[in-house]
């Protein structure tokens, strides 16, 4: 049996409280026999503040540096409004993808049947939606030269932020998002904005180039980015793989989460460069949703992103696709009856708190399980 190292960061908040079920899922992947497991756990964020006065030790980067992956819950709260800028709890997550240069972030947007009425948008819209922006996570406006704020006398300042970006930087997100799409629907979209922005211009030249020169069978469209975030409104399946800068994809996937119901639904993962000789990549997995301190501890928070985070896992970074579907399935298979944490509750539904979605999760695992033996 396999053994992977894992490396859980809970943080703050409800990070805890939905990392706590994601540990009951990997007791169950162990006790089916379909691996193993080696955690460790470490502090990061606000919790890490308290306890060595940074937002991450250095103790738990070297840790995350030799996991197989990482499963990361939540940061921040309003305990730590007033700490220096420098270690405030989001320091850490930013520290984690810098030094693990994790460029590539994966964020689905999945709309089960069974929650499209929870949507915004009409059910017809985003039943069914499945689609996967790729974002780069490491370089843009977020990490470009000068980002400071200047005094110009006579009570004025000027804040500035830099969009930069390389050659290189383009090139390997393309790649991650045409390879993505060609195990999906062999479709990827490219959003900039070239007719303001010379990196956007720069972006749709080095995009258009890479996937001439090695995926011309994948489709390519190219999009305006406001124009893109009109049509993720307007018609979110025409799209299959969105592919953009940091900035952008920071805001298109936001948009994108909220057509499905509920960022409490939604998990992500940020991907490094395969390494040279095993080909494995660092990689960090968690939900898209905040550390929510106002349920903190009071058992309402859901679990499904943080779960729907380790599924990504096991199929991007443990070579466990089935293992992965079979956690999707049963996640399918609760909501289809009618469970619900409060954030997705419609009239009708059963409500459950945490600790309820994760064991129904599990009991809908072991259904899987027996009926895959039968």
């Amino acid at each position: 049996m396999t053994t992977h190292k894992l490396l859980l960061l809970p943080g703050d908040g409800i990070g805890p409280d939905v990392m706590t079920e994601v540990r009951s899922v990997l007791a169950w992947i162990e006790k089916a026999g379909l691996a193993s497991f080696e955690i460790e756990e470490d502090l990061v964020g606000g919790a890490a503040y308290d306890a060595y006065g940074s937002a991450v030790s250095d103790q738990a980067v070297d840790l995350a540096q030799q996991a197989d992956a990482v499963l990361f819950g939540a940061v921040g709260g309003p305990k730590w409004d007033d700490v220096p800028y420098e270690v405030r709890p989001e320091a850490g997550l930013l520290r984690l993808r810098k030094d693990l240069q994790l460029f590539a972030n994966l964020r689905p947007a999945i709309c089960y049947g069974a929650l499209a009425d929870s949507s915004s948008l009409k059910r017809e819209i985003v039943e069914d939606l499945d689609i996967l922006i790729v974002r780069e996570l490491t370089g843009g406006v977020y990490f470009g030269e000068p980002k400071e704020i200047i005094d110009l006398g006579n009570g004025q300042q000027r804040g500035i932020d830099t969009q930069v970006y390389d050659t290189y930087e383009i090139e390997r997100i393309t790649r991650v998002a045409f390879d993505l799409g060609r195990t999906r629907n062999n479709k990827v979209t490219s959003m900039e904005k070239r007719n303001v922005m010379k990196s956007g211009v720069l972006w749709n030249q080095v995009v258009t180039k890479v996937h001439a020169e090695e995926y011309a069978d994948v489709a390519l469209d190219h999009m305006l980015a406001d124009a893109g975030a009109m049509q993720l409104v307007r018609n979110p399946k025409q799209f299959d793989v969105i592919v953009t800068d940091n900035l952008f994809g920071d805001v298109l996937s936001d948009i994108a989460a909220m057509l499905t119901g509920s960022l409490g639904m939604l998990p992500s993962a940020s991907l490094g460069a395969p390494d040279a000789r095993t080909g494995k990549r660092k990689s960090m997995y968690e939900p898209v949703h905040g550390s929510a301190p106002d349920i903190a501890g009071t058992g309402q928070a859901n679990p499904i992103a943080m779960i729907s985070s380790l599924s990504m896992a096991l199929r991007y970074s443990l070579d466990m696709g089935d293992t992965a579907t079979l956690v999707e399935k049963a996640i399918a298979g609760v909501l289809e009856k009618g469970l619900r944490t409060g954030d997705i509750y419609t009239d009708g539904m059963t409500k459950v708190g945490t600790k309820g979605m994760g064991e129904a999760i599990l009991a809908e695992l072991d259904v899987l399980a027996d009926a895959a033996g039968a």
